[in-house]
């Protein structure tokens, strides 16, 4: 058995001085110092020598089990260090080079633009009102006074998720559910998305965003109304800026007006922004109807209100000189940088 002991750590040791990896480096702890290895085995086989030359077999196990081990954690050293000095020749920096450029995001441009128009609503005394995009046709129609054959109504303009329930057209909604939850005073604008039965286009889309605003409170005025909406005007597009109110029909104001601002690229001489009229018509607004107020449980003969709603997105295409609304939505970066 010594002679075989003896031939173990020869082998053991030569194999130890060749190896040039860790990983056979292993490969060699496990065929000899394992739970199977070649020197356990010798180790475990020592109850069957004879009890007088038990002590020296083990002895001298033991003595070359412990060469062996210093040999292998001598040899992992070399070898790691040797790892380390190869990796850090590959693996050098040139702290020269210019660094790599890192790209910042940016908001988009239809978020820039909603959050300055809400802006200049809050700086009067605005509060923002959110609702869900998933509405009731009685929120959508019924209490904005829409009758049931209006044309808003009709498949061709909404997506129905049932006959009860739509993608919201517009987010007047929001009203609705403002005027139903609080009492008066009541000074609100809902910025959202709303969803329309349109083909995309430079001016269309069947998805896309809207600005509303509601005060109702004892003695709102039409006049109200056009300070309100000359306080915006001069402030999102230039204090030469002037509106103009022209008579129109919404099912959920009364009197019902269109609103124009004064050209804000020629300042009213006319241009090609505003096809030589020197006017650009922005949005929809009007007294709230008394029907909607008393449907939401506000006596119309004690409180009136106004109501106004842009589209975002025409703002925002106005504002940056953008000629089709689908660049607001494919997400090229060539265009989105510019901003």
């Amino acid at each position: 058995m010594l002679s075989e002991l003896k031939k173990i750590e020869e082998n053991a040791l030569g194999e130890i001085k060749t190896a040039e990896k860790l990983r056979e480096l292993e490969e060699v702890r496990i065929k000899y110092l394992g739970k199977k290895g070649l020197l356990t085995q010798m180790l475990r086989s020592l109850g069957s020598l004879p009890a007088e030359k038990r002590p020296e077999a083990g002895g001298t196990a033991n003595v070359i089990r412990k060469a062996i081990e210093e040999e292998i954690e001598n040899k992992t050293r070399e070898l790691e260090s040797s790892s380390l000095d190869v990796r850090l020749r590959e693996e050098r920096l040139d702290i020269t080079l210019p660094g790599t450029k890192k790209e910042l995001g940016r908001l988009h441009p239809l978020r820039v633009t909603e959050n300055k128009m809400a802006d200049i609503f809050v700086a009067m005394g605005f509060d923002i009102v959110e609702g869900p995009e998933i509405e009731t046709s009685h929120n959508n129609f019924d209490a904005l006074n829409a009758p049931p054959d209006h044309p808003s109504r009709d498949e061709t303009d909404t997506f129905y998720i049932s006959p009860s329930v739509v993608l919201r057209t517009q987010t007047s909604p929001v009203q609705i559910r403002a005027m139903q939850g609080s009492a008066p005073p009541i000074r609100i604008v809902s910025p959202g998305r709303v969803y329309r039965c349109d083909p995309p286009d430079a001016t269309h889309s069947p998805v896309f965003h809207q600005l509303e605003g509601l005060v109702v409170d004892r003695g709102i005025t039409l006049g109200d109304l056009k300070g309100t909406l000359n306080m915006f005007a001069k402030t999102m597009f230039g204090q030469a800026t002037r509106t103009r109110l022209r008579p129109h029909n919404f099912p959920f104001t009364e009197p019902s007006v269109e609103v124009d601002f004064s050209c804000f690229s020629c300042g009213g001489k006319g241009c090609r922004l505003c096809k030589g009229e020197g006017w650009i018509e922005m949005l929809g607004a009007g007294m709230v109807h008394p029907n909607v107020l008393s449907g939401c449980g506000i006596d119309p003969e004690i409180y009136s209100g106004f109501a106004f709603g842009m589209g975002i997105e025409r703002v925002a295409m106005l504002s940056y000189n953008i000629s089709d609304m689908r660049l607001l939505y494919e997400n090229d970066l060539r265009f989105l940088k510019q901003f």
